[in-house]
């Protein structure tokens, strides 16, 4: 008797982009709260400590969004019909 293993199908290329992409902006994320939470000892700055986390946080996402606008989107490539020979 054969034991059932389980396949696992090797992402595409696109999808191994873009999950480096996103590991990349959770990375970026992360650190950026490490970052802004050792700063937090002077409460008299909070207002502008918001603003730094914003303009960080908005860098961050634009990086990713460029990053997946260069990902090469797949084209649709018509199936043929059982009965076109080619």
């Amino acid at each position: 008797m054969t034991s059932a293993v389980p396949t696992q199908s090797v992402p595409s290329g696109r999808v191994r982009c873009r999950a480096d992409i996103a590991a990349r902006l959770l990375d970026g994320l992360e650190a950026l709260l490490t970052r802004h939470r050792a700063l937090l000892v002077e409460p008299d700055i909070s207002a502008l400590h918001a603003e730094l986390i914003a303009a960080e946080v908005a860098h961050e996402l634009e990086l990713a969004r460029a990053a997946l606008q260069r990902t090469p989107s797949l084209t649709v490539v018509p199936a043929r019909s059982r009965q076109d020979p080619r």
